[in-house]
């Protein structure tokens, strides 16, 4: 009988993704166990063909800066059976999101940036914009949380046995 898969999107948005490059340090580590356990749906950082479907949990790294990243966040929620939000970006919304605290003197000087590049006025963290089930905070990401949240999806879902 093949083994089951927890079925996997990571994906990435406003940030300086420092925890997608944590995460496949962690794939390095953990690949001889991992490859048995984990499919990779929707991977940019690891593979050309991706799809948007059919996602056990997808973990979402970045704020949420633009109305297409808006709607691609609510696509992955509305294709996702769990949504963790990955790093301090997506969990706070900073440092992505400085420009939120600015003056409005400052908003002002940089209106013409946000309206040439599609800009929203603010940046959010994406649970203002859909509802998430996990957070892994810092920035980079808290690795022992990452991997605890791994673990605790691998047993929700059947994937291995509870301990």
């Amino acid at each position: 009988m093949e083994q089951k898969k927890l079925k996997l999107g990571w994906f990435s948005f406003s940030c300086c993704e420092d925890s997608t490059i944590m995460f496949t340090e962690l794939l390095n580590d953990n690949w001889a166990a991992w490859s048995k356990l984990l499919e990779f749906r929707h991977a940019r950082v690891l593979k050309a063909n991706n799809t948007l479907s059919d996602i056990d949990v997808s973990f979402v790294e970045g704020a949420i800066a633009t109305k297409k990243d808006r709607d691609e966040l609510l696509e992955i929620r509305k294709n996702s059976k769990k949504v963790v939000a990955i790093g301090s970006c997506a969990c706070t919304g900073v440092p992505s999101g400085q420009r939120n605290l600015f003056s409005e003197d400052d908003k002002q000087a940089i209106q013409y940036l946000l309206d040439r590049y599609g800009l929203e006025k603010e940046v959010l963290p994406i649970e203002k914009v859909v509802p998430i089930d996990d957070k892994v905070p810092g920035c980079p990401m808290v690795e022992a949380v990452f991997l605890k949240i791994v673990d605790k999806y691998l047993r929700e879902f059947g994937i291995i046995p509870n301990a």
